[in-house]
């Protein structure tokens, strides 16, 4: 089992693993957001922030991805990949990569996430069988994973992103990174929208490891608008941010 098959040519069809508990016919924004970092990899230079645009509801059909440089450099290198599903242009991702270089001679303290807990949780169980969900597993290191609020949680892909290549540490962080704001809703997911139409997620170093902790809280306006983010971590420390607004509607 895999997020998404290889079709040839840049073509991919998403499984089960992609769906969204808004709709099952659609995708979760996690899994198109890591199958264009991977895809905008640059030999040399390391993803440093990447910027994923959701222009709608992203159907579970077979996709086509086109990648473009927008700026090359031997330093910094900025490319575009554009998915595209029926015709349409569904998701837009833009990638800043930079080289890495020589230890500088100053040192950052190092921030660490909660321990690893032992127990395993379910995610959003009011959604019944809905294939995100059951594609991670999900360990909260602080309080109940559902209550609303504050989210600290340890999570572990339980699968490839592309079937027959191996996964990443990347892709790990960039399959849950878009989980910020469900994770941390304060209000019912079954009765409210917290829909984020883009995602931003800086990177100091890809994941070590297997898990990949995130930290998400989320707060609201008064006038339908809010925002989630979080802080992202492997076992040795911090690994970077996200950041998500959103659209908050009753359903």
């Amino acid at each position: 089992m895999s997020f998404y098959l290889p079709r040839g040519d840049d073509r991919f069809q998403p499984t089960k693993a992609t769906e969204s508990p808004w709709d099952s016919a659609m995708q979760h924004g996690g899994p198109p957001a890591a199958l264009l970092g991977h895809q905008l990899h640059v030999q040399g230079l390391r993803l440093a922030r990447i910027s994923v645009d959701f222009l709608g509801p992203i159907p579970r059909r077979e996709l086509r991805v086109e990648v473009s440089q927008v700026k090359p450099g031997r330093l910094t290198f900025l490319n575009e990949a554009r998915m595209v599903i029926d015709g349409r242009v569904a998701v837009v991702a833009r990638a800043w990569h930079i080289a890495p270089g020589p230890r500088p001679p100053a040192e950052t303290p190092v921030s660490e996430a909660d321990p690893l807990p032992e127990q395993e949780q379910e995610f959003a169980p009011e959604f019944g069988d809905w294939g995100y969900g059951h594609a991670i597993e999900w360990r909260s290191s602080r309080d109940d994973l559902n209550k609303p609020g504050d989210a600290h949680v340890w999570t572990r892909v339980r699968m490839p992103l592309i079937d027959g290549v191996e996964i990443n540490c990347q892709d790990r962080a960039l399959i849950v990174a878009d989980s910020a704001n469900g994770l941390s809703a304060v209000l019912p997911m079954d009765k409210w929208l917290s829909i984020p139409p883009t995602m931003t997620t800086t990177l100091m170093r890809p994941a070590d490891g297997e898990w990949v902790h995130l930290a998400a809280a989320t707060e609201l306006t008064d006038d339908g608008l809010g925002m989630a983010s979080g802080r992202l971590y492997d076992q040795a420390g911090k690994i970077g941010e996200v950041a998500q607004p959103l659209l908050v509607r009753a359903r």
